[in-house]
């Protein structure tokens, strides 16, 4: 096994997962709770409620997590009803994680009354930690609060079925999953630059490519070395497609700095002769 480098930076999960969420909500149910994915009306559209979830919950204890959404949909069922779906990524291993996740469910009713499901994504490197119930019981009074979970780490005995998913929300599962496994950084470029492969072979959208590869961007972190040979490897990549999307994102946002570093040094160079002059 090759030796971790000290220098590869820390991973950030927090910013990644929820973008990933906000762009591919529809995807991330698609792929990890499917069952739920075919409840929802798709057609009606769905809202983000990041405000009203924060209001609700934002007093109890946090555990060390990479994301929380709250979402609302509306059903299949043909009735004129919306529903709430909770989403938590939770980071680590946490012996309270579900008494969190019924007290953020009941509060949640408590406020809306109205049906809401509530969902865990378990990203962390324990494979023994698998919440998915809350259960209470005293003098007769039962509280047996059930949840669906996804472990992310039981996806490398099927890592072809991400492979070949076009789901896009495959690649942000694929890029977590190596950023825990290696902390090497020449293996970890060379993933980061497998992943971008599979969205040309897959045909995605310029837009997809460009969210895609701002989440794996943030989550699979290179050394500063090693980051200027990723991303010659993938201009040289680009060029042979013919499709310059990210290197040219790049490139527009060095000249728009190198232009704002010529005026802001024209300003103070103003300046400083004004004041001379005075």
């Amino acid at each position: 096994m090759t030796a971790s480098n000290p220098e590869t930076p820390r991973d950030d999960h927090d910013s990644p997962w929820k973008e990933a969420l906000e762009h591919y909500f529809p995807e991330f149910l698609g792929l990890l709770f499917p069952a739920v994915h075919e409840r929802v009306a798709w057609e009606r559209g769905f809202d983000f409620l990041d405000k009203e979830l924060q209001q609700v919950v934002g007093d109890a204890e946090l555990g060390r997590r990479y994301a929380d959404k709250l979402v609302r949909v509306f059903t299949t069922d043909g009735a004129e009803r919306w529903v709430l779906i909770h989403v938590e990524v939770q980071g680590q291993a946490e012996a309270e994680f579900a008494e969190r996740m019924y007290v953020y469910n009941y509060r949640l009713f408590d406020r809306y009354r109205v049906d809401v499901v509530s969902l865990a994504v378990l990203a962390d490197e324990s494979p023994s930690f698998r919440p998915h119930a809350y259960q209470r019981s005293f003098a007769g009074c039962t509280i047996d609060f059930r949840f669906p979970c996804h472990k992310l780490l039981d996806w490398p005995p099927n890592w072809s079925a991400l492979e070949t998913s076009p789901n896009p929300f495959a690649l942000v599962v694929m890029a977590h999953l190596k950023a825990r496994s290696s902390r090497d950084g020449i293996e970890r470029k060379h993933w980061k630059m497998a992943l971008m492969r599979l969205m040309y072979e897959r045909n995605f959208s310029r837009e997809d490519i460009l969210k895609l590869f701002r989440v794996i961007d943030w989550i699979i972190r290179l050394p500063a070395t090693l980051a200027e040979q990723f991303s010659h490897e993938l201009y040289e990549y680009e060029e042979s497609k013919k499709m310059p999307y990210v290197t040219s994102i790049e490139q527009i946002g060095i000249e728009k700095g190198v232009k704002q570093g010529m005026l802001q040094g024209m300003q103070q160079g103003m300046q400083q002769g004004m004041q001379q002059g005075e």
